[in-house]
């Protein structure tokens, strides 16, 4: 990365700077796109989808492709006819379906009108901050994690949940509530469903590497999953497109789909793609944080979830001020204080675990 050194704070802090930012934008672009505002352009949903997924998902891979991340130094290979592959793919395309599921359900649960993209954010990174501690309890039963989950770890989920829990009870901040709308818990059930294997398989990945192999295999991870969930996108994407065209299939969502690609919406379609690109970068911040060296699956979501989190807080309020938008109301600014709160006890706890991983250190 920068000048800091792999598994310090210092890198966890840059990674988390840099998500924030680019979430922002994706928060923002969300917004500025779907609304209907006068003089706003109004997109469907569906339409913005397609081309911020399009140009997300082809960055991510033309960058892990141009920087041959795709090199992987494997703990074992297997023979495939006349190859030896990495035994690590068999796991990591699993992951990259899983990827490929989350990526269109995040868009689409940010522009279902009458449930905010702070709501939105607020439910999804709570899931899967209770993902994250379901994953450390499984492996460390099983044995693939040898490090235990600090209490102030445990207080900090806590915490996030009860953000989430105000959020959920406040009853959608004046929208539609999320749970009684069966498309939305379609979508979220695919969503956490995807994230419980993908997560519990990144941790599996990261705590079954030996000691002496180079810790840079996340971005190997990062190029194999990402090259998986793109063809998976993109060909899904191609078959529904056929299926619509070919029985002329209508509905809220066939019909922008289909259109989106056919009439491109003239002066918008481009700046969507442009500013999808965000949503691309967020990718490799997110993976590496997930990936975090050292951390358990419990920390590593909790500092992933909420920094996103108060980037959705941020992006509303930023929305507000400068794009007439609507400003947080109090329960808002109560799930922020239990944010806070949360992020106080991971500072304990990671300063625990840095104090930790030196003592292994010295002892090896």
């Amino acid at each position: 990365m920068w000048k800091t050194q792999e598994g310090s704070t210092g890198r966890l802090i840059e990674l988390c700077g840099g998500y924030f930012i680019f979430y922002i934008i994706t928060g923002l672009s969300v917004k500025y796109f779907l609304s209907s505002a006068p003089g706003y352009p109004g997109l469907n949903g569906i339409e913005y989808l397609v081309y911020s997924t399009a140009s997300s998902t082809l960055l991510a891979t033309s960058v892990a492709l141009l920087l041959r991340w795709y090199r992987m130094q494997s703990i074992r290979l297997v023979s495939l006819g006349k190859m030896r592959i990495p035994y690590e793919i068999f796991y990591i395309i699993p992951s990259g379906i899983c990827t490929a599921i989350i990526i269109p359900a995040t868009t689409l649960l940010y522009s279902f009108r009458g449930i905010s993209v702070m709501v939105a954010m607020v439910i999804m990174r709570g899931a899967v901050i209770i993902i994250g501690r379901a994953v450390d309890a499984i492996q460390i039963r099983q044995g693939i994690l040898r490090k235990k989950v600090y209490k102030e770890e445990n207080i900090a989920v806590v915490f996030a949940v009860l953000a989430v829990s105000t959020k959920v009870l406040s009853g959608n901040s004046g929208g539609q509530n999320p749970f009684t709308s069966l498309p939305v818990m379609i979508i979220f059930g695919s969503y956490i469903v995807a994230y419980a294997l993908r997560i519990y398989i990144m941790n599996f990945y990261k705590n079954t590497r030996p000691k002496n192999v180079k810790t840079n295999n996340n971005k190997a991870f990062f190029a194999i999953e990402q090259f998986t969930s793109t063809i998976t996108i993109w060909l899904v994407a191609a078959v529904l497109f056929w299926i619509i065209r070919a029985r002329g299939i209508e509905g809220n969502i066939a019909t922008p789909f289909a259109n989106a690609i056919l009439h491109p919406v003239e002066g918008y379609w481009y700046k969507a793609m442009f500013w999808g690109l965000a949503f691309g970068v967020v990718a490799f911040f997110s993976v590496f944080l997930f990936m975090f060296r050292g951390r358990t699956a419990t920390f590593a979501g909790l500092v992933n979830r909420l920094t996103s989190l108060i980037a959705g807080t941020t992006s509303t309020l930023i929305f507000a001020i400068f794009f007439s938008g609507k400003f947080p109301k109090m329960i808002d600014w109560i799930s922020l204080l239990f944010i806070l709160i949360a992020i106080g006890f991971m500072s304990i706890a990671e300063r625990k675990r840095v104090k930790e991983l030196k003592t292994e250190k010295t002892q090896n």
